[in-house]
Order: C-alpha cells, then sequence, then structure tokens
C-alpha cells in the first residue's frame, strides 16, 4: 500500500473559512490563512481550498488567499469552485496552486476535463463528484453543493471521469458532510473499486478511527477532512467580531461552542491511528 495522504479541506466564502452540514448552512469558522499556515507546520500533506459560492456566481475568488499562502506553504495546494474553462485553470495554477478541482463545469462539458488534462497534465486534474443516494440505493451525482440534480449515476460518472483523463477523484457524500456520522463506505468503496485513479473520501469523518476505516473498508486513496480538525483549531484563534464583517454567519463563532458528535483530532492524533492500523503515511 502506498502512502496515505492527509488533506484538511478549506472551505471559504468571501475571506472566511466556514464550515456547513451537507455542504449547507454555513458558518464561520475564523481567517483560512490561518488555518493553512497551522496545517502545514503540523505536517499536513496537502491541501485542498473549495470557493463555496463561486459556482453560484460563475467565479473563484480566491487568487488572493492562494497567491499569499503559495509564498509561505510548500504543500501541494489544491483548489476548487467555479473553474469552467482553461484560462480559469490557468489563472489558479499561476496563483501558486498544484492542482484544480472542478465539477461542474465538467459535468456541463465532459470534454472539458479532456481539454484540461491535455493542455496541464492529468495529475493536475481532480474532479469532485458530489454523491447523494437515492430512494433506489443507487448514487447521483449532484452539482452547486449537492443542490442540483444531474441525473448522473455515480459510478458511471466516475468512469468517464477517468477515461476523459482525470488524475483523481474526490468524493463528497453530500448526505453525510459535516454530521459526524462516519464516511459512506459503500459509496468510497463502489468508486474506488469502479476506477485505478486515486480516491479521495470526503464529508461525514467524527474521529481518527472513521478515516482509518475509509481507507480499509472504503479503499480510500487519500481522506479530506474538515470538521474534526476546524473546531478544536478554532479555539487557537481569536474571535473578534470585526474581523468577519465581509462575509458569514459569525453566531456560532462567538457561541464558542463547538459540536458534541464531532471529536477534535489532530493531525497528529490522525497520522498516529493510521499507522496503529498498520498504514502507511508521510512521517
Amino acid at each position: 500500500m502506498h502512502n496515505i495522504r492527509i488533506i484538511p479541506r478549506i472551505d471559504i466564502k468571501g475571506p472566511n473559512l466556514v464550515k456547513g452540514i451537507h455542504l449547507e448552512g454555513l458558518r464561520v469558522l475564523g481567517k483560512p490563512e490561518d488555518f493553512a499556515r497551522y496545517y502545514y507546520e503540523n505536517g499536513a500533506d496537502e491541501l485542498f481550498f473549495q470557493d463555496t459560492v463561486a459556482s453560484l456566481y460563475d467565479r473563484n475568488s480566491l487568487h488572493d488567499i492562494i497567491t499569499k499562502t503559495a509564498k509561505e506553504i510548500f504543500i501541494p495546494l489544491t483548489v476548487g469552485g467555479g473553474l469552467r474553462t482553461i484560462e480559469d485553470i490557468r489563472d489558479v495554477l499561476r496563483s501558486g496552486a498544484d492542482k484544480v478541482s472542478i465539477n461542474t463545469g465538467a459535468i456541463k462539458n465532459p470534454n472539458f476535463i479532456r481539454e484540461a488534462s491535455l493542455k496541464f497534465g492529468s495529475s493536475t486534474i481532480v474532479v469532485a463528484i458530489e454523491a447523494i443516494r437515492n430512494s433506489d440505493g443507487k448514487y447521483y451525482a449532484f452539482m452547486d453543493n449537492g443542490r442540483e440534480h444531474t441525473g448522473l449515476e455515480v459510478v458511471k460518472w466516475a468512469r468517464r471521469v477517468e477515461e476523459l483523463g482525470a488524475g483523481e477523484i474526490v468524493i463528497t457524500s453530500v448526505d453525510k458532510e459535516g454530521t459526524g456520522e462516519g464516511y459512506d463506505l459503500e459509496l468510497i468503496r463502489t468508486v474506488s473499486e469502479a476506477v485505478s485513479i486515486p480516491v479521495i473520501a470526503h464529508g461525514g469523518a467524527s474521529n481518527p478511527e472513521n478515516i482509518v476505516e475509509a481507507i480499509i473498508k472504503g479503499k480510500a486513496d487519500a481522506v479530506a477532512i474538515a470538521s474534526i480538525l476546524h473546531y478544536s483549531v478554532m479555539q487557537s484563534f481569536g474571535n473578534n467580531s470585526s474581523d468577519y464583517k465581509d462575509e458569514g454567519n459569525i453566531s456560532f463563532l462567538n457561541s464558542g461552542k463547538t459540536p458534541k458528535n464531532i471529536y477534535q483530532s489532530s493531525l497528529q492524533e490522525i497520522r498516529l491511528a493510521l499507522l496503529n492500523a498498520n498504514i502507511p503515511t508521510r512521517t
């Protein structure tokens, strides 16, 4: 087994790091640059930045944040949200990103995956799949933070994504995301077994044991995690209301509360849990 990557996911709205449940109800947790620096200094393998409202406004506004981050942080950066054209990707890569994540642009124009992978290399192109389980037991791909049904069955779409040249897939269970109920192992395993490219599991982790399960039972190649890291780290930073006037709901931040069903973990604890399960990671 190759080294499993641990990737903090930093969802951003405006200037703020946010977190929701089922990709909705976004609430401010802090400043993305603070969290990014902390995760880098504490051993993250990569960082994943997602502009959560980019698809709504048909743009990605992370260029300034990525430019600043890339000057201080020397691990791979993946950036997603609102990337619809080759020029969009070029701009983000010029800002300092190493990889890009596409979803809506890929679904609306599948050939975009092929064009992008030929232009920038497959290893640069990550396709994000937001999955929701239907009443018939099948998983379908969604866009716009799980709001817009595409009619695409997830496994068929994952295989198509690989055929078109994507280098990785990040699979998000919208049903589990932000809930702390654990990963949808069936979803992760089904996608992982259907493709030969790396699959990144995202959505639902409540503790390090969930992450071990995603790798052993779900057969994921990497994990993108947010809640179990963010709620711990946010206690380390100030929460002055005046710092968060631009965008976002700050009532949760100011309350000082954290979700009771999500264990506040650290990168070190997660890595130790993987090592105890004989899962190789970067030391």
